[in-house]
């Protein structure tokens, strides 16, 4: 399958954003990508403004002009969002939060796939959990005969979730993100997106957003495609860029008998949860 790493810089204007992603979609499509993934935090850039006045319900006009472009250009597409969550109080104030959203559109499709981000980020002196409700589900959805897992961002610490997902089928895990700029983060994006796909045997599909050239959770580029064997199959540099990679799942069986990690027993870990 040949897919697009659509490495945008998103802005705090969420039709500004559509618009950015349907120039990406319409160039993948055009270059014969049967699937478009665009970074965690497509629909409004982290550090731009409140998420809950740009979230949309999965039902709304956002979705809506993906699911037209999907059925226009025969491609899915693969968008990090924020959905309408709950209400709570933090340092005395109500925050209304969403979810941190993957929505997966496809061709001729009825209802979009989501993933909710389960992980947020609270490290580094950062809460995203003040602004971003948990997601409790792990997403696994088939298309052109491969089956893909879901993921966003900081899971990519959590093996657990990953072994979880290939468990449950998957042949290739999906990663949006706006990583966060700052010392070693660029080496730690890249070790720990190699050490997931070696972890699952899967491969990883990591979609970052451009860097901003701002010090923070938007990104510092380098998406990249990792196969199942940990070597990495194409990368992107710093800016904005429209990554093309093929990826083929006919030998995927085969390592894993040669590599049987997944139907190995983790001893250290058998009392603990995936997450």
């Amino acid at each position: 399958m040949r897919i697009a790493l659509a490495q945008i810089s998103a802005t705090g204007d969420k039709q500004e954003n559509l618009r950015r992603i349907e120039d990406q979609v319409r160039h993948a499509a055009g270059q014969g990508a049967r699937m478009a993934v665009f970074p965690e935090a497509s629909m409004q850039a982290f550090d731009t403004g409140r998420l809950d006045i740009n979230a949309e319900d999965i039902s709304g006009a956002f979705v809506g002009k993906l699911k037209e472009l999907s059925d226009e250009l025969d491609i899915g597409i693969v968008v990090g969002m924020f959905t309408p969550a709950d209400a709570v109080e933090v340092e005395g104030k109500e925050i209304s939060r969403v979810y941190n959203t993957l929505v997966v559109v496809l061709p001729s499709m009825g209802s979009p796939v989501f993933y909710n981000k389960i992980h947020t980020y609270d490290a580094f002196g950062y809460r995203e959990s003040h602004t971003v409700k948990p997601g409790e589900k792990l997403i696994t959805f088939l298309y052109d005969g491969i089956t893909f897992g879901l993921a966003t961002c900081y899971d990519v610490r959590f093996p657990g979730q990953f072994r979880a997902l290939a468990h449950k089928g998957a042949q290739v895990i999906l990663v949006p993100a706006s990583w966060a700029s700052g010392d070693g983060k660029k080496e730690q994006w890249q070790l720990l997106t190699s050490a997931r796909a070696l972890d699952s045997t899967c491969f990883v599909v990591a979609v970052d957003q451009a860097d901003s050239g701002v010090q923070g959770p938007t990104g510092i580029g380098f998406s990249r495609v990792i196969g199942p064997d940990g070597v990495c199959v194409a990368e992107a540099g710093g800016g904005r860029e429209l990554l093309i990679a093929d990826i083929s799942t006919e030998n995927l069986s085969e390592l894993r008998r040669s590599v049987p990690v997944l139907s190995g027993i983790d001893e250290y870990g058998k009392e603990c949860s995936f997450f």
